[in-house]
């Protein structure tokens, strides 16, 4: 410790040496000075603890009002405010019920601004009780105490209380200051009360507050979240000042309702304004350009934050996460990865969990599972993503497992939950226990089964081909049978060729989402594989009559930092010569592996030779392809279709993965399928 701390001081004299040292920023020294001190007086406590806690060390502060209470020492009324506002800092519960109750132990119940501060202290602890309670014993109430209380809600959660006490307030003849009212305008966004929020913008008008940031940047925020955009523009354009938080907040409006363009703007025109942008304002622009699609400039926009010397922090990284997720960029996602377990953002259970949804979208469970088995602490939406994930990839005896670990752990499923583990059930045929937990849900857990869970069920029943007890499910549910029921159904009697009930679902289909192209699509693929010629032909003019266009189908593969993109009998990438002429060379190789093409996928009517032509020219099998003569080195190749992977393409990419002796990984619109030696994770069952 520094020698020049003084020994053996007066107590008047070592309280002025503690105001100096805390004056310079030196803490050190004026703890060592005090813990010289035989009794130090309660000024010095109120000092240190006040200091700490503005220091941000809010529970060294609390230790020491502990000392305090351990040498038998009583407070007064300054050292309680000191050790109050350590535990509103804090948000430590059980410390400030002692605080309250030495205040009430040493005669300071009736104090007001004790009183008013203990208000704010059990708000900030989220703890409404103990502050109600504070108040109505309180014998005086100021404005103070009011706005208080009411802010105390609004931080619970629990705005209606909050407007509440407003209207108390004002019954009371109590006038409303600048706080109340900037304190009250959340709950009023949270309420969505438009009609009241311009009461309070009227109140405002005529009690001079319109020169207040903070009551003018509650007033744009609540009128954005009442969907009342345009007047939160003109709150804004007539502010006669702005502060960050002004523009922070309508930037993030714009982007809430869908004015991506505005708000980028907004944020461009903050930036040639001179405004000293924070991390709030990056964060904002990054994160509402990767909700709205925008990934690449939001990525062009995370380069520019960095280069003006801001480090993207947890909320930051909880926003690209999504983006890698949605672009499946496997790279991109392990660089923030490795960002995050260097800067130790990988401790928040929001951002583990993130990087476990990224981690197993991306194709690579096996990572994803390896983050959530180290993670500290598991909630469950944790619980939930690694269900879902294991899910996806068609590994429901595992998402069994997880299940009952998940219940064995004490943590509640909920309906999530349930989601998860049914369809793992569906995509790995596992149909009784499928309906053991689906009927224990509200015998066991007392959740209601919803759409999603009775659509699963009809899912699990029709993939493992019960479609006559699917159908009679359906006719069996106590609520109206979604799109999702129907159409589980209807592509199960695409794989198991039942043309019957095939149209019986895609009837109800067309009533249900008339534009959805995919339903069309499957009931003539149905009548095609049945040789119904002239059916699928009346379908494909219903499409054209109806307007109903279909999608595309599409395959992507990324190699270092760009995604290739095929489609059907696709010749513009520059190895399209190097790519047909590899697939022709490898059918020879598989024919001779015993492969044989189904041309039953081919909806054609066209002769054999053409058919066998049109199906190596899938876009699946084009973009696999590429990614094996482009490995650079790597064993293993991902790619993804925005359709379900054509049968023969699935077979003839079994063959691929044992002729070339690499893994590779297809992720379709409904899982994802992982070939290795000539077989598929799925079990050619999909």
């Amino acid at each position: 410790m520094p020698s020049k701390v003084p020994t053996c001081l007066p107590p008047n004299i070592s309280l002025k040496f503690i105001k100096s040292y805390v004056n310079s920023g030196d803490l050190g020294c004026a703890l060592q000075l005090f813990n010289k001190i035989p009794v130090p007086d309660l000024r010095s406590w109120t000092i240190l603890i006040t200091t700490h806690t503005k220091q941000g060390f809010p529970k060294e502060a609390l230790k020491l009002y502990a000392e305090l209470r351990l040498r038998k020492v009583e407070p007064d009324k300054l050292v309680l405010l000191a050790a109050v506002k350590a535990c509103a800092a804090s948000a430590h519960l059980a410390n400030a019920m002692q605080i309250h109750e030495d205040a009430i132990r040493f005669g300071f119940s009736s104090d007001l601004l004790l009183g008013n501060a203990l208000i704010d202290m059990y708000g900030k602890c989220n703890f409404f009780q103990g502050a109600r309670k504070v108040f109505d014993e309180m014998p005086t109430k100021d404005v103070i105490s009011w706005t208080s209380i009411s802010a105390c809600y609004v931080n619970c959660g629990l705005p209606g209380e909050a407007l509440q006490v407003v209207r108390a307030m004002g019954s009371t003849g109590m006038k409303p200051n600048s706080v109340t009212v900037s304190s009250i305008l959340p709950a009023i966004s949270d309420l969505k009360y438009l009609n009241l929020g311009r009461e309070i913008h009227g109140f405002v008008l005529r009690n001079g507050m319109s020169q207040n940031v903070f009551v003018t940047s509650g007033l744009v925020d609540m009128y954005a979240n009442c969907f009342s955009l345009h007047q939160a523009q003109l709150v804004f354009d007539n502010m006669s000042k702005r502060d960050i938080v002004s523009w922070n907040v309508i930037i993030t409006a714009h982007f809430s309702n869908g004015g991506c363009e505005k708000a980028v703007n907004l944020f461009h025109r903050m930036r040639s304004e001179g405004v000293n942008l924070n991390s709030a304002s990056w964060n904002a622009v990054i994160s509402g350009c990767i909700q709205h699609g925008k990934t690449e400039q939001a990525l062009y926009l995370l380069a520019q934050m960095q280069d003006s010397g801001f480090k993207p922090n947890h909320v930051t990284i909880a926003s690209l996460l999504p983006a890698c997720t949605n672009l499946e960029s496997l790279r991109g996602g392990k660089q923030i990865h490795a960002y995050s377990f260097r800067h130790r953002f990988i401790e928040d259970i929001m951002i583990a969990t993130a990087m476990i949804l990224m981690y197993a979208k991306c194709g690579d469970l096996e990572l994803s599972q390896r983050v959530f088995s180290e993670l500290p602490r598991r909630d469950t939406v944790a619980w939930n993503t690694i269900i879902m994930a294991n899910s996806m990839h068609g590994n429901g005896k595992e998402a069994l497992l997880l299940f009952q670990k998940m219940i064995d752990s004490g943590i509640k499923p909920n309906s999530v939950t349930f989601t998860g583990v049914l369809s793992g059930c569906s995509h790995s045929q596992l149909v009784q226990e499928a309906h053991s937990i689906f009927y224990s849900m509200s015998g066991n857990y007392l959740i209601e089964p919803d759409a999603d869970h009775y659509s699963c069920m009809v899912d699990v029943l029709s993939r493992s081909g019960y479609l006559e007890e699917a159908y009679e499910f359906i006719q069996k549910m106590p609520i109206e049978p979604t799109a999702s029921a129907w159409g589980a159904l209807l592509g199960a009697c695409r794989v198991y060729k039942n043309v019957e009930l095939g149209q019986v679902a895609a009837n109800k289909l067309f009533e249900i989402e008339p534009e959805n192209p995919g339903n069309y699509i499957l009931l003539s693929n149905i009548f095609v594989s049945a040789k119904m010629w002239l059916d699928a032909s009346k379908i494909r003019k219903l499409m054209r009559d109806r307007g109903v266009t279909k999608a595309p189908g599409c395959s992507w593969v990324q190699v270092k930092n760009r995604v290739h993109t095929f489609v059907v009998g696709d010749k513009r990438n520059e190895q399209s010569n190097e790519i047909y002429r590899f697939l022709d060379e490898l059918r020879e190789k598989m024919r001779l592996a015993g492969y044989l093409p189904d041309t039953g996928f081919v909806l054609q009517d066209v002769d054999q030779e053409e058919k066998e032509e049109l199906l190596c020219n899938h876009s699946e099998r084009l973009a696999v392809a590429f990614g094996i003569l482009n490995l650079n080195g790597e064993s293993l190749v991902r790619v993804f279709k925005n359709l379900r992977i054509c049968g023969d393409c699935h077979n003839a990419i079994k063959f691929m993965s044992k002729i070339i002796g690499v893994q590779i990984t297809v992720r379709d619109n409904l899982r994802f399928h992982h070939f290795r030696d000539g077989l598929c994770s799925c079990r050619d069952f999909w």
